[in-house]
């Protein structure tokens, strides 16, 4: 190591202490982990932006169930009631352990638990993007 490395890693070690030091340089070498939130009712273009943030070299968290389709797991509704409760709050944890947020919204469109979800995104000041411009130009881009 040079001794203007050196110099830049007892800087970095200051400015962040040992374990921000550790954590950033873990940072830097794992991939962007990124999270996919928007409607099930889009679960095909959920799968088309995961494959592009893979193929872009980013580990994807999206949801993992859809409610809107048949499926034995949710057949009965008030199980699927209380299912959709747990991948809520499921779903805020990948928030929780995301760089990143991207929304899938063909058409501009945000549902009541997308809206929440970037509510929560925000204020845990996640980075947010937007698969397409927001309806109503609101400030959600």
């Amino acid at each position: 190591m040079g001794a203007r490395q050196f110099w830049k890693t007892v800087y970095r070690l200051t400015a962040l202490g040992i374990d921000g030091y550790v954590q950033e340089q873990e940072a830097a070498r794992r991939p962007k982990v990124v999270v996919l939130c928007g409607s099930t009712r889009y679960w095909d273009e959920l799968a088309e932006a995961n494959g592009y943030e893979t193929a872009a070299g980013r580990i994807v968290l999206a949801p993992g169930c859809n409610l809107k389709q048949p499926h034995p797991l949710w057949a009965d509704p008030a199980q699927a009631d209380r299912l959709k409760e747990v991948l809520d709050d499921l779903h805020l944890r990948k928030i929780d352990l995301a760089d990143d947020v991207l929304v899938v919204n063909p058409g501009g469109h945000i549902g009541e638990s997308t809206n929440r979800e970037i509510d929560y995104a925000r204020s845990l000041n996640k980075p947010i993007r937007y698969t397409h411009p927001i309806d109503g130009g609101d400030d959600r881009g």
